[in-house]
């Protein structure tokens, strides 16, 4: 992982990647049920926004953020 704008870059395989799939992957969250909570509560933003939506796409460039940490989504 590399470091982008005060976060790691976190390379996916694909084009892109659902959020609840890159906070673990990103290490952000320990399971699928704790993604599906804390973004059901409005505690993870994309890009700045909050989002509810855990099969929100992400693309390289988007910046995940929750509680207090973040990463980016870096291309293969």
């Amino acid at each position: 992982m590399t470091q982008s704008a005060g976060f790691p870059d976190v390379p996916i395989r694909e084009g892109t990647i659902r959020l609840g799939q890159f906070l673990k992957l990103a290490d952000l969250i320990d399971t699928g049920a704790d993604a599906k909570s804390v973004i059901a509560d409005g505690l993870v933003s994309v890009n700045g926004e909050v989002e509810v939506r855990r099969g929100r796409q992400l693309s390289p460039g988007d910046i995940v953020e929750f509680a207090d940490r973040g990463a980016r989504v870096s291309g293969p």
